[in-house]
């Protein structure tokens, strides 16, 4: 059974203002979202599943999926802040979306294999989906045995400003012990630096895995999230900006011991637009990947 790729796009309309200014960042104006099913189906998945917000389906459907249509099997779900289990109620004057894993659980009715969860505005690399997809494919009919693609950290960095990575804590056979959301990590005098929780600057090697929200799940991962997610809800529910966020969920089936999650190395190299001055050099370097033949000139 050939694994999904699940699309978080629900955040898309509205950091764009619209998807009409969906970015074509490549040479043909494709988006950083076509360069990733592009390598999705290169890489071995089978169907995709994007998660968006109801009231830009028209748009999606038109600008989006009609592209990808002859290439792969596409379905859409919606994340929706009243979309809420059973006895809870969204409260008045929340606008916040609930966060990437309450976004996960919007796949569980049409989602039955091993399956990747992506960002819609990262670039991830050809590499990451080989890696992932083949690690996928050996999961069909497991339990509790998950993976994350780990990116070393000197490869994800913003040459436009600092950025925020969640840095990864493994054991000796390579399996996740701990995520930990750095912030301010920049390079200084050719070292990866960050600040620690007592503002004192802390150096990381390069190849340090960091998690840019590439993950590999069973379809088990939906039923602890509904139950997690309930307990959640009554500690959090009447703070108007919490978010339930995948890193969370993972960590909690890490110490419970319900589940580990294997970290897989890549040598992909991550980029997106963090910040405005970004855009140009995305550009270019997708350009760059086109000339060294990774990527043809037009992709659909």
């Amino acid at each position: 059974m050939k694994p999904t790729l699940f699309v978080l796009a629900a955040g898309m309309g509205s950091r764009y203002g619209g998807l009409k200014q969906l970015d074509g960042l490549g040479p043909s104006g494709e988006t950083i979202m076509d360069y990733s099913i592009f390598d999705a189906i290169r890489g071995g998945f089978g169907k995709v599943v994007f998660v968006i917000r109801r009231d830009f389906e028209q748009d999606f459907r038109d600008k989006i999926l009609s592209k990808y249509e002859n290439h792969i099997p596409v379905e859409l779900v919606y994340q929706d802040l009243n979309n809420l289990p059973e006895g809870f109620t969204c409260p008045e004057g929340r606008v916040k979306p609930w966060g990437t894993n309450h976004a996960v659980l919007m796949g569980k009715e049409v989602i039955n294999e091993p399956f990747a969860v992506i960002n819609a505005d990262d670039f991830y690399g050809r590499d990451s989906f080989a890696v992932l997809g083949a690690e996928l494919a050996q999961m069909t009919g497991k339990e509790n045995d998950y993976c994350m693609v780990g990116y070393r950290v000197g490869n994800t960095l913003s040459e436009s400003g600092s950025v925020a990575r969640g840095v990864c804590g493994t054991n000796a056979e390579g399996y996740l012990t701990t995520v930990v959301e750095r912030t301010a990590i920049e390079r200084i005098d050719g070292k990866v630096s960050f600040k620690d929780e007592s503002g004192v600057m802390q150096t990381i090697g390069d190849h340090t895995p960091v998690s840019m929200n590439m993950w590999g799940f069973t379809p088990d991962y939906f039923a602890y999230s509904e139950e997690f997610f309930k307990a959640y809800l009554k500690e959090n529910i009447s703070n108007l900006k919490c978010e339930y966020f995948i890193p969370l969920m993972v960590n909690k089936l890490i110490n419970d011991g319900t589940a580990r999650v294997k970290v897989l190395d890549t040598t992909s190299k991550w980029f997106g637009v963090t910040y405005a001055d970004d855009r140009q050099g995305v550009v270019d370097k997708i350009q760059a990947l086109v000339d060294a033949g990774e990527y043809p000139t037009k992709l659909f």
